[in-house]
């Protein structure tokens, strides 16, 4: 799970970034969300190395990110998300 802070609250920046992360196929949710994040992204990677990469090259690189915040599952307690493969 992944928060994503924009560093503006606007409909053209939701909207920009938005768009980047329509196409992003590791990218199995992204919420729209209130409180602490603008964004809650769920993601899923085979291992620290592929997230490592996948932080480097894509999630720092989204239009508009200040802030990303990220929360590692330890365990799936019910998991419900189709995969494409």
């Amino acid at each position: 799970m992944v928060g994503m802070v924009l560093d503006r609250s606007t409909p053209e920046s939701f909207a920009a970034f938005e768009e980047a992360v329509s196409g992003m196929k590791e990218l199995l949710d992204c919420h729209l969300v209130a409180g602490d994040f603008d964004y809650l992204l769920k993601i899923r990677v085979s291992d620290m190395n592929d997230f490592n990469t996948m932080h480097n090259k894509m999630l720092i690189a989204l239009p508009g990110v200040r802030q990303i915040r990220t929360f590692f599952v330890l365990k799936e307690i019910k998991e419900n998300a189709p995969l494409a493969f």
